[in-house]
């Protein structure tokens, strides 16, 4: 909760956590394909992952375009 806080008021920070959160995430799915079986479940698992990645990626590269910029 105390990291949600501070990402809303500090933007670098905000950056970082995505950030990581994305890194996390892909060590999961890759994780996963490694491991699991090709049932129906884990493919669904996959797919929800990998929309997620998508997701943070994407705010990741919003965040890059409207942060501030070295002189």
């Amino acid at each position: 909760d105390d990291d949600l806080a501070r990402a809303r008021r500090d933007p670098a920070f905000r950056q970082q956590l995505l950030a990581e959160n994305l890194e996390r995430l892909l060590e999961a799915l890759n994780k996963m394909r490694r491991t699991q079986s090709p049932s129906p479940e884990a493919a669904r698992q996959m797919r929800e992952g990998v929309d997620l990645a998508v997701k943070l990626a994407d705010r990741l590269q919003q965040n890059n375009d409207h942060g501030p910029r070295a002189a």
